[in-house]
């Protein structure tokens, strides 16, 4: 297995991927333009596991100076329970650590227990404003 950045060409893998695991809700957010947004910023650490040639995993977050935020991460579903995960996440670790972060979030929904093995804890409630424009017509 190799854990490498995202490129353009992953894109089509990354959406049956995401499908699989049925995190693909909104394409406007995990869809192939918002990918290539992340792709273009320099806030952010997009990356890939590939075996044998095939993306099997992606993990993705932002570190604003401050503090480091996962908030995706997908394992195929027949590639999981293999560490793949695991060492998604310890890579994006090493490379938050190596920019400075000296703490790491995760925001992720579903069951926790996979990032409490990993030594997260859960904290805080997470209140999302979707779309945006909820905010702006307040």
């Amino acid at each position: 297995m190799v854990i490498r950045d995202f490129r353009p060409e992953d894109i089509e893998p990354i959406v049956d991927l995401l499908k699989a695991n049925q995190q693909y809700g909104h394409p406007d957010i995990h869809g192939p333009e918002a990918m290539m947004r992340v792709h273009r910023c320099e806030a952010a650490e997009f990356l890939v596991a590939e075996q044998d040639g095939q993306v099997v995993g992606l993990i993705r977050g932002t570190y604003d100076g401050s503090r480091a935020i996962i908030y995706l991460a997908s394992v195929h579903p027949s590639y999981q329970r293999l560490g793949i995960g695991r060492a998604l996440v310890m890579e994006i670790t090493r490379r938050f650590k190596g920019r400075g972060a000296v703490t790491i979030a995760v925001i992720i929904p579903g069951e926790p227990s996979f990032w409490q093995k990993m030594g997260f804890r859960q904290t805080t409630r997470l209140m999302q404003a979707y779309p945006i424009d909820q905010v702006l017509n307040s």
